[in-house]
């Protein structure tokens, strides 16, 4: 809104600052963490009266965790408020990437809130069918993917490799569609200790606002090597507003967390990502610079494929952050120790930017 008043009305002197991306995505980080502090003790009292007891604990879950039960979900609500707000504030809303990113952002959330109502309301961790939450999340990935497509293509570019993109065609659909799904379950299963996935979304965050920035500009894009998309710049105030919203998260979500964000903020980040990824063209390295998600995922995985074919578990507890801690690790070790392999990962992807 903001950037369309500067614009239109042709701001002078300080308030033609607002015309200028980087002065936006500072704002939106600003915005987001203030709106997210400032609302969180308000909303996680409301969250609290709501709930009641809370979403249950998992009987099979590691005995620390008991300590947590009362403690009200559905914080990502707190998150994607100070987002849309934010977004609302400093983006330019005449973009279809803006759009396509919203639309998968608010719509995973949509699809994370009613799992945890359905949770919290019946005091079950059945939630929504699996099978219903897919078809809604491929149906959300594919309107995106639609839209993204429309304006970029669909090749496919390798990192590490300077020779052509590969044009999947139609296929390249299911493919985008595919990275938008698998990154929201990807943190959706990290987000099961206190500040674990929130953090690695942030690292990751900082890490694309930089692609998308570069992405954006045909100068530094055409020196790098890698594909040019006119108007991805604009996602860096998207990727602020999520490190804003996610730091003031934090701030309530650190141990011992006063409120946990949910399916609602898992689903809706993880979906944020993956459909920023696909529309920067760095599909491949979202899966290097969010590596723990898909660690996280990959887990899960092969516990399910290995325990149905011979009654034997590989590791002690599935998603490996649970591994870690029936190994004795102790929660907050396990969460900073986490962090770190993100930083390193973030670091990695950031790399191929010049190795080609």
């Amino acid at each position: 809104m903001l950037y369309w008043l500067a614009t239109t009305l042709e701001f002078e002197g300080a308030f033609n600052l607002i015309r200028y991306l980087s002065f936006r995505t500072g704002a939106a980080v600003a915005t987001a963490l203030f709106l997210g502090l400032l609302i969180g003790p308000k909303f996680i009292g409301w969250l609290r009266v709501r709930q009641g007891k809370g979403q249950p604990i998992r009987e099979d879950g590691p005995q620390t965790h008991f300590a947590k039960r009362g403690t009200p979900t559905m914080g990502g609500l707190m998150i994607l408020t100070s987002i849309a707000i934010s977004v609302f504030l400093w983006m330019d809303l005449s973009s279809v990437y803006v759009w396509a990113c919203i639309f998968v952002t608010l719509g995973f959330g949509a699809i994370g809130f009613l799992d945890d109502y359905d949770k919290v309301s019946k005091s079950s961790h059945k939630g929504v069918p699996g099978r219903v939450r897919l078809l809604m999340e491929f149906l959300i990935a594919g309107g995106a993917a639609w839209l993204i497509v429309s304006q970029t293509g669909t090749a496919l570019y390798v990192p590490f490799y300077n020779g052509p993109a590969i044009d999947l065609g139609p296929v390249y659909y299911i493919f985008a569609a595919f990275v938008i799904v698998g990154a929201g379950n990807a943190v959706n299963l990290t987000d099961g200790l206190d500040g674990l996935a929130t953090m690695p979304v942030i690292i990751a965050c900082v890490a694309f606002m930089l692609i998308a920035y570069i992405v954006g500009r045909a100068d530094y894009a055409t020196y790098l090597g890698i594909p040019h998309v006119p108007g991805a710049g604009d996602l860096t105030i998207l990727l602020g507003a999520i490190i804003g919203a996610g730091l003031a998260f934090l701030w309530f979500n650190a141990p011992p967390a006063a409120v946990f964000m949910g399916d609602t903020g898992s689903l809706a980040l993880g979906g944020a990502l993956g459909v920023i990824a696909v529309t920067v063209r760095h599909e491949i390295v979202l899966a290097i610079i969010g590596g723990l998600f898909v660690l996280e995922a990959a887990s899960v995985i092969i516990q399910v494929f290995f325990f149905k074919r011979t009654g034997k578990r590989v590791f002690r507890m599935a998603p490996i952050h649970h591994h870690f801690e029936q190994l004795g690790w102790s929660e907050p070790t396990v969460v900073i120790r986490f962090w770190i392999i993100s930083i390193v990962l973030a670091l990695a992807g950031l790399s191929t930017l010049k190795i080609r």
